[in-house]
């Protein structure tokens, strides 16, 4: 307050220059005011802006106070909040870490009394690294394998011509593992390098004979009905490689029958609608996720590959492989090349 006392012993030009003087304090608080509004709507704007950064971030990003509370946090690190638990923010670092089956890079930084996490999900690369890999392994692997392989089928076929009429259902089953092998082999090879498919033309009744004969080439012990009906139309494809696909399926068809309760079962490959139609009566499917994984497998045989190579293929024949609903099998379609 003012001291009246004071003011009533000013002269009238003082009291002008004081009351001047209010005036301009009045209207620089009013200016200070303005001043401070624009700030602080400068500050939430800031704010803002440096929430809408984080949110566009593709990692999961949180910044922590001093107290290790979250001052900040994007929605990616909202869906794995319960990795920040695991996190190691002692010092500033960048490591791996496993959480729930995936895997992420974690970066720790400091910025004064803040603490910046970020958690970028690498399971994808980690996949791709490992597959790699096996890849090289599995390759090296049936390079080595196919010499003494080739060794070992040619001495099988001269021995089928030599050994007496009881001995040769033994030397066909000799065979007929060593044919298992090479298929092996051969799609090891095939999945580890780029597919270039050979487009020719042909007829699908082809296909008819090779279902057949893959099915002689086969080990099984229960009773199975095959329907393999390809009509005579013509569509461009690589026959090889879509021969090596149809083993695939018939093998896995056989393979679950044979894992089956029933004593006998049923394997049909038709095509009609311009697709392939796969079906069989055998165990149904354990895990839908791991179908196309290479090297996984839910079967007591098999190496892992089969699917994936098949799924390889047929897209390289701009097609696509989907489950069936109605019942158990597959629909395989070759868009763009019937």
């Amino acid at each position: 307050m003012i001291d009246e006392s004071l003011l009533n012993s000013l002269s009238n030009k003082e009291k002008e220059i004081f009351k001047k003087g209010l005036e301009d304090l009045i209207n620089q608080t009013y200016v200070i005011e303005d001043e401070y509004k624009q700030l602080n709507k400068s500050y939430t704007s800031l704010q803002d802006f440096i929430a809408q950064i984080i949110e566009v971030q593709p990692n999961a990003l949180w910044v922590l106070d001093e107290n290790g509370e979250i001052f900040l946090q994007n929605s990616e690190a909202k869906k794995i909040t319960g990795l920040l638990k695991y996190i190691d923010d002692s010092s500033k670092s960048t490591y791996e870490i496993e959480h729930k089956g995936n895997f992420y890079l974690v970066k720790v930084a400091f910025q004064e009394d803040k603490t910046i996490i970020s958690a970028t999900d690498i399971t994808e690369e980690k996949r791709k690294d490992r597959l790699a890999s096996m890849g090289q392994v599995a390759a090296h692997l049936s390079h080595e394998i196919r010499n003494p392989i080739g060794s070992v089928s040619l001495l099988a076929s001269t021995l089928f011509k030599k050994v007496d009429i009881k001995s040769k259902p033994l030397v066909l089953e000799i065979r007929k593992a060593i044919w298992r092998v090479e298929r092996i082999i051969k799609a090891t090879l095939l999945f580890t390098k780029s597919l270039q498919p050979n487009f020719q033309y042909f007829y699908l009744d082809k296909l008819n004979e090779e279902c057949e004969l893959a099915v002689e080439q086969y080990t099984f012990s229960k009773d199975i009905y095959f329907t393999f009906d390809f009509p005579h139309t013509q569509i461009e494809g690589d026959f090889e490689l879509l021969v090596l696909v149809l083993q695939n399926f018939i093998f896995n068809a056989i393979d679950a029958i044979e894992e089956d309760e029933n004593e006998n079962g049923k394997v049909s490959i038709i095509y009609k609608n311009e697709a392939i139609y796969i079906t069989d009566s055998g165990k149904e499917i354990e895990n839908e996720n791991i179908l196309y994984e290479p090297f996984k497998t839910t079967k007591i045989k098999g190496h892992g590959l089969g699917l994936a190579l098949s799924l390889q293929i047929i897209k390289a024949h701009s097609g696509m492989i989907t489950l069936l609903e109605d019942t158990k099998g597959f629909k395989i379609t070759l868009q763009g090349k019937v």
